[in-house]
């Protein structure tokens, strides 16, 4: 085994998680809560079938290629379904805004202010350990232990940008031909807050607060027996208490801003071989 000299060594960077949250990963928070965790089902014709989740700002295109979505002949979508459709955003210094005082980023190239870690750099410390030794005991390798007062570490923060915290509505639409394909929707829905209208949303590492509004509207056209087809709906809207971390595409500086402290400032003095000379004048 042959050993390497420490110039040859490269350094190993510490893993941090990637610190992202902007619209769409709130989006697909509310959507999964819908699609996987509540993973709702009614009676069909055809058994007990999962109900389809439809994202309203998709691309139509991109709905017609979904193949667990059942259409008839001519392309219809056929109930039941949950449409998803995403709302007003506000931005509230009222309501969950950290830090509540008017901050700005770190003035350099990094940018970045919340502090999310800080360790010691094991390598850069030891050079300033054992100069410090081999310059006071003419040995590097000596141990030097000064208490509280030894300054010479080097640590390296990590900081994130600000978070931003914004308030989305959305409007939740449920469709169906039956009044027990709707009990089968609605009921799901209705306990999944327990005894709150509070839920807690969750997608990469992030979790969101959501808050379900206090009565469901209902429409439906079975009382005017024409020859429309017959159809339940029922709308819930939703306000989600979301917090946005860079600029996500347009970001220009790093998600995450790696900085490493001062240890030992020294000024550059011009010498000659000889020595000082002194200032004759």
């Amino acid at each position: 085994m042959v050993l390497k000299k420490d110039s040859d060594v490269q350094e190993i960077k510490r893993e941090v998680p990637f610190y992202k949250s902007d619209l769409e990963d709130v989006d697909m928070a509310l959507y999964k809560f819908f699609d996987e965790r509540l993973d709702i089902q009614a009676s069909t014709n055809k058994g007990f079938r999962k109900v389809p989740v439809i994202w309203a700002g998709a691309e139509r295109a991109q709905n017609i290629k979904r193949e667990d979505i059942p259409r008839d002949k001519k392309g219809n979508v056929k109930y039941p379904i949950i449409v998803v459709e995403r709302g007003n955003i506000s931005k509230d210094l009222t309501k969950k805004v950290f830090p509540y005082a008017a901050v700005d980023p770190a003035g350099d190239l990094r940018g970045g202010f919340m502090e999310i870690n800080k360790v010691i750099k094991q390598d850069k410390t030891s050079n300033f350990k054992k100069a410090d030794a081999f310059r006071t005991a003419d040995d590097e390798n000596r141990p030097i232990y000064r208490g509280k007062e030894d300054t010479k570490i080097v640590y390296e923060t990590l900081t994130i940008p600000v978070p931003i915290y914004v308030e989305i509505e959305y409007k939740i639409t449920l469709r169906s031909e039956y009044q027990q394909q709707m009990n089968d929707m609605l009921t799901p829905i209705l306990r999944s807050a327990g005894v709150d209208k509070r839920v807690m949303l969750t997608y990469n590492r992030n979790m969101y607060e959501a808050f379900f509004e206090a009565s469901y509207s209902a429409a439906n056209n079975i009382s005017s027996y024409e020859l429309n087809e017959k159809k339940y709906e029922s709308s819930i809207s939703m306000k989600v208490l979301g917090y946005l971390i860079g600029d996500g595409k347009n970001q220009k500086q790093p998600m995450v801003a790696r900085r490493e402290n001062p240890v030992q400032i020294r000024f550059l003095r011009e010498r000659v071989m000889v020595g000082d000379i002194d200032d004759v004048f």
